[in-house]
């Protein structure tokens, strides 16, 4: 082996031997077991769980000889039992990855239902069903429950210890976000989106009643500012790798470089995370999307560390909000 390969070798090794406190994991495990929860409660409460996951001969409205599922079909098929046994598993487990209980087993047993009951009916989902998935997997590989939880309080009397675990699930969830942003935005391309068309885009989303939450005629008056959010958020979306420059800067703010300079003196890594919360806020406002937002928003205190969490939480408990950058030797590697 080369020198040069010899030092990309270790630079590896050390990226995914590095260890830190779980507390962005924790937060983001805390964030998807509110989602399985609003998933789940969401179809319970209207009562649409026959309706939507079972056989038609048990009162749903499809006769399935296959599910998409293979879990579903090895266990029988979408009947009433093997529907209730996945949703009521799919609440406890949610419920213990929010609590931080056995939280690896709980994402496991959440991925599974999840899975099962998206893919038995692929028509009563959303394409954030795929992310969730993901997301749920790569809880199962976090030891995310080391903190921020009760099997933390118990094994260690404390809530939020500095128990150091793997760091590179924490640099994978944000490869997810980075990923399911710029490929979202490469995907708009039309006559309504950029680059060429007349971003008209979310005026006509909001006029449409499967997405809207309210009558939104009154967006016409506005037309110039969906003009505006449209291409916001198309280059909100196709900038998203920018996140991934910012972290490295980050990692290796000890380098010269004017860029490198600037990323980290304006903290751009924020500044791109806020704009996120105001785009995501924005849509959960006037657009009826699922618990789309509520994903992605789970997945953003990945993106500190939890020296950088710990100094925010301080800061809010004190009403001041200023978020400086983590001392030398604390900063993530590269990747996150």
């Amino acid at each position: 082996m080369t020198a040069p390969r010899a030092g990309l070798w270790a630079r590896w090794r050390a990226l995914v031997a590095h260890r830190e406190p779980a507390h962005g994991l924790a937060v983001f495990r805390m964030g998807m077991g509110l989602v399985v929860l609003w998933e789940l409660l969401s179809v319970v409460v209207h009562g649409l769980v026959p309706l939507l996951w079972l056989h038609v001969d048990h009162g749903g409205y499809r006769a399935y000889t296959e599910t998409g599922s293979w879990l579903v079909d090895a266990l029988g098929g979408p009947s009433p039992t093997v529907i209730t046994t996945l949703v009521v598993l799919g609440l406890v487990a949610s419920t213990a990855l929010l609590a931080g209980v056995a939280a690896r087993f709980a994402a496991f047993v959440c991925l599974q239902c999840m899975l099962g009951l998206a893919w038995t009916n692929g028509h009563a989902g959303g394409s954030y069903d795929p992310l969730i998935t993901n997301l749920l997997w790569l809880l199962v590989l976090a030891d995310s429950g080391s903190t921020g939880g009760i099997a933390a309080r118990l094994r260690t009397g404390r809530w939020w210890p500095d128990t150091p675990v793997a760091a590179w699930p924490r640099y994978l969830v944000i490869g997810q976000l980075v990923t399911l942003y710029t490929s979202t935005g490469l995907q708009k391309v039309s006559a309504s989106w950029v680059p060429g068309g007349d971003l008209s885009a979310l005026y006509y989303i909001l006029q449409q009643p499967s997405w809207q939450r309210a009558d939104m005629a009154w967006v016409a008056w506005i037309y110039p500012v969906t003009q505006l959010a449209t291409l916001g958020t198309w280059l909100f979306e196709v900038g998203a790798p920018v996140l991934l420059l910012a972290f490295w800067f980050r990692a290796t703010r000890d380098r010269p470089g004017r860029l490198r300079a600037l990323f980290n003196r304006l903290d751009l890594r924020s500044w791109w995370l806020a704009g996120g919360v105001a785009m995501h806020l924005g849509i959960m406002a006037l657009m009826d999307v699922g618990t789309f937002s509520l994903v992605c928003l789970a997945t953003y205190p990945c993106a500190f560390h939890a020296d950088e969490l710990k100094r925010l939480a301080t800061a809010l408990s004190s009403r001041r909000w200023p978020l400086r950058p983590s001392p030398a030797g604390t900063a993530a590697p590269p990747a996150a």
